[in-house]
C-alpha cells in the first residue's frame, strides 16, 4: 500500500533536471507528448529558464519519502484562476502513484495555487490517460477531431478535453488535513 501522508509536491529545481529530462524521453512518455522528438539538454534548459520567468508557470517534482516520482507542469490562463496542466510518471514508478500524483498535484493547484478550474488534454488513444483523467473528477468538456497530426504514425488522432472545478474536487477529495 503506497502511503498517501509521505507524498509531497515541490517546485522544480535545476538539479531535477536531468532526470526529468530522461523521463520525459523515454519512449513510453514521449509517445503521448504533442512534441515527440527527444529534446536536447540545451532545449531542455531554455524551457525550465522560461519557467523560471514566467510567474503563470508551475513546473512542479512530486516525491514520495524525498524520492521524485513525477512531474506536473500548471500553465494559468491570463486570468490567473484557469491553468492548463500537463504530468507524467517516471518510467520506473510503483504501480499505483499515478493517483497519488493526481491527487497532491490537484490539491497543490487548488489549495495553494487557488485555482479555480484546471484543464486537461489527452491524445485520442491515449486510454490510460483518459481514464485517468476521469478517475480523478475530470469532465470530458469536448473532443476535437483529429487535432493531432503524429507525423511518426503518418495520421491525425483526436484530443479530448478534460475540466475540473476547484468546487467538484472539493466535495470529491477534501478533507480535514487538505481543506479546500
Amino acid at each position: 500500500m503506497i502511503e498517501k501522508q509521505a507524498v509531497t509536491v515541490r517546485p522544480l529545481e535545476q538539479e531535477d533536471l536531468a532526470l526529468i529530462l530522461d523521463w520525459r524521453n523515454h519512449p513510453e512518455v514521449r509517445r503521448y507528448m504533442y512534441s515527440q522528438h527527444p529534446i536536447k539538454p540545451e532545449e531542455h534548459q531554455q524551457w525550465f529558464l522560461s519557467c523560471q520567468n514566467n510567474p503563470e508557470r508551475h513546473p512542479l517534482i512530486v516525491e514520495q519519502e524525498g524520492k521524485p516520482f513525477g512531474f506536473v507542469n500548471f500553465t494559468e490562463h491570463k486570468n490567473r484562476k484557469i491553468a492548463d496542466w500537463g504530468f507524467y510518471l517516471a518510467p520506473d514508478a510503483k504501480k499505483g502513484v499515478g493517483s497519488l500524483l493526481g491527487q497532491s498535484a490537484l490539491n497543490y493547484a487548488f489549495n495553494t495555487l487557488k485555482l479555480h478550474k484546471i484543464c486537461g488534454e489527452a491524445l485520442g488513444f491515449n486510454d490510460k490517460s483518459i481514464r485517468f483523467h476521469l478517475k480523478m473528477g475530470f469532465r470530458q468538456e469536448g473532443l476535437l477531431k483529429d487535432q493531432f497530426f503524429d507525423a511518426q504514425q503518418s495520421q491525425f488522432h483526436d484530443i479530448a478535453c478534460f475540466g475540473l472545478l476547484a468546487s467538484e474536487w472539493s466535495s470529491q477529495y477534501s478533507t480535514p488535513e487538505h481543506p479546500i
